[in-house]
């Protein structure tokens, strides 16, 4: 046995294999989650686009993204450099603190997989099929991977110069995702018959079980970011739990007294809306910090979601009213409750260490979602100028199951909202609308 392998630590290994197993499942979890949350003529389009970018963005990863994401620093804090290209020089005896290389940028795939899937939430049952198998790749390259390099990477600008604080990936992967999203999404512009016609869930059960393997799934995710089986994890593992109910409450405590009824979507959302918040902060704050965190995330996120029919952008799935919002409050809020003996040095407001952090928090949040929307922005424009980003009138009305893919969830549209067709999978000489 090499002297690199003995130095692998096989508590935190077994610990992260479990954990990266964990995050990889949230993509599942995620397109069931969004795909109760469609018509039912777009189910296995949603379902696709998460699927999709799992092998999208994995092949990005191991090409190239690792390398620009870990790899040492090439450009100032801004990118890493190459000498992992193709995952070159890393074998099974490579060592990253305790944990195996390979194993610790598996880890690390499974959070850029989720962050692509998170943005076609926001487009949902009107983008191109083929264009979102473009966008992905193009995107996770020029804007996942340089954001998670700020944040995560050695030398990184956000981390190692101005010092704000990220456990999990509230920038990273909550913000980049939700600004990304509203990006996205005016590029497209609104669905036909947005703030006109009924658009909701088609079945309500699946964004339970969705929401349920999300936040199981998050216990991977922010635990599984200390990197090691050790007492920082075991905190994170409550804090996730503990901000993840508060949220819940915090969304049918507003929903109540709004509308009178605490609904089922409201409890999925706003268990996501604190589990969303408390990714950032999770290995900064204390319980109570926690507590406080979902509450505020559920609350001022159920609000946040309507922001859409003021302000006349269609977020479909509400990536900016969860993601972007509750990252912002997650990010922000350990510039409040931030404890030494959680962060080993730094402290929030309420515990002595002024607004300080607080600013380098802000500032960080303000430069990754700024980023984030602009360069995305971009991505999208170009796609919808040389091939078109957004489905037919025809395809949208019909539904993209049947144009695009040629099946549908459902037989004979039994919810009322399926094309009728004799069979879940429509014989090739049945005529099909192309996709444009």
């Amino acid at each position: 046995m090499s002297l690199a392998a003995a130095s692998a630590d096989t508590g935190d290994t077994a610990w992260l294999l479990a954990a990266t197993a964990l995050v990889l499942l949230m993509t599942p979890g995620l397109a069931l989650f969004y795909g109760g949350m469609v018509r039912t003529k777009s189910v296995l389009n949603m379902l696709m686009m998460s699927f999709v970018s799992i092998a999208l963005v994995t092949v990005v990863w191991l090409a190239a993204g690792f390398s620009l994401t870990f790899g040492e620093d090439a450009a100032g804090g801004l990118i890493g450099g190459l000498e992992h290209i193709g995952m070159s020089g890393l074998g099974p005896d490579s060592v990253q603190g305790t944990v195996p290389t390979l194993l610790f940028a598996t880890f690390q795939l499974t959070f850029a997989i989720i962050t692509a899937a998170l943005v076609s939430g926001a487009v949902a049952d009107r983008a191109k099929f083929g264009a979102w198998l473009v966008f992905v790749p193009v995107w996770a390259l020029l804007v996942y991977v340089p954001v998670a390099h700020w944040v995560w990477g050695p030398g990184g600008w956000i981390l190692e110069k101005l010092g704000a604080l990220d456990f999990a990936g509230g920038l990273p992967v909550e913000i980049v995702s939700g600004a990304s999203g509203l990006a996205l999404c005016l590029v497209l512009g609104p669905r036909m018959g947005f703030k006109k016609d009924s658009m909701r869930p088609h079945n309500l059960p699946m964004v339970m079980l969705g929401a349920g393997l999300l936040w199981f799934g998050w216990f991977g995710f922010n635990a599984g970011s200390a990197l090691g089986a050790n007492g920082l994890a075991a905190a994170a593992f409550l804090n996730t739990l503990a901000a993840g109910c508060t949220g819940l409450l915090g969304w049918l405590f507003v929903e109540q007294k709004r509308d009178g009824h605490p609904t089922t979507l409201g409890a999925a959302s706003g268990a996501v809306a604190g589990l969303v918040a408390i990714t950032p902060s999770c290995g900064s704050v204390s319980l109570l910090g926690a507590l406080v965190v979902g509450l505020t995330a559920g609350a001022v996120c159920s609000y946040a979601v309507s922001w859409k029919f003021k302000l006349n952008y269609d977020d479909s799935l509400d990536v900016v009213g969860v993601h972007l919002v509750g990252g912002v409050i997650g990010t922000l809020l350990i510039g409040v409750f931030a404890v030494e003996s959680m962060t080993g040095g730094a402290e929030g407001l309420l515990y002595g260490g002024g607004l300080a952090q607080l600013g380098k928090q802000l500032l960080a949040v303000v430069v990754v979602a700024v980023y984030a929307f602009a360069v995305t922005y971009g991505i999208g424009k170009l796609i919808d100028v040389t091939m078109g980003f957004r489905a037919s009138e025809e395809q949208e009305q019909t539904g993209l199951d049947l144009t695009v893919h040629a099946e549908t969830a459902y037989d004979h549209g039994v919810l009322g909202h399926g094309a009728p067709v004799s069979s879940s999978v429509v014989p090739h000489a049945q005529k099909v609308i192309p996709q444009a």
